[in-house]
């Protein structure tokens, strides 16, 4: 039963996460730059927005945002955060069908708790690829972006990336630690006596 509940717990964290690092992903909004001095810019209430697809600009009853289309010009640094990113989502989709057919109320059949345990098992490894994507990704773009230009702040998109990195990072790891062992994956099993001392009078039932 513990098994089953940290498992569950598992696949709530991991499925948050996951949902995060996409919105993470398609947000512009990683870092607030200034082209100017920090002083100027709060005057000017000018200030920039730098994310992994556009350059924004955000000033008083102004938003407008530049495309980051030409690839070949694009620092490495974004390029390299993009197909992070990018594998972080993919790798959920896998992953998370993987742990949804693993979950105590569905059942395929008289399928052996083995297999089950392998598919979780391979659930909870994907969730942490995804997860070690993502920690990489918003740790490498802040980073590089304060080499070119001055960065007031973090946007909400690099902390939803953070935080939902640290829920996958979480749950794959509960899922690939507390779920319990092959035999016994996915079965709640109780006994009980009939009140005679012989031990053929106990039985088991599956629930």
């Amino acid at each position: 039963m513990v098994a089953t509940c940290l498992h569950l717990a598992g696949f709530v964290c991991s499925f948050i996460g996951w949902i995060g690092v996409v919105v993470a992903t398609a947000t512009n909004d990683w870092v607030v730059t200034c082209g100017y001095t920090i002083t100027t810019c709060r005057k000017m209430d000018e200030l920039g927005s730098k994310g992994l697809w556009a350059d924004c600009v955000m000033a008083t009853g102004l938003y407008h945002c530049k495309p980051l289309v030409d690839i070949l010009i694009l620092p490495g640094y974004v390029q390299a955060c993009r197909a992070l990113m990018i594998a972080a989502s993919v790798l959920g989709l896998p992953a998370i069908f993987l742990l949804i057919t693993v979950l105590p109320c569905i059942r395929m059949g008289h399928e052996p708790g083995a297999a089950k345990y392998r598919r979780s098992q391979l659930g909870g490894i994907l969730i942490i690829l995804l997860a070690m994507c993502g920690v990489v990704a918003t740790i490498w773009f802040p980073v590089c972006a304060h080499r070119e230009t001055t960065i007031m702040s973090f946007g909400y998109s690099l902390y939803t990336g953070w935080i939902s990195s640290a829920l996958c990072l979480f749950g794959g790891c509960v899922i690939v630690c507390c779920s319990g062992d092959a035999q016994t994956f996915g079965e709640n099993r109780f006994y009980y006596a009939s009140g005679s001392s012989s031990p053929t009078h106990a039985k088991s039932a599956h629930v």
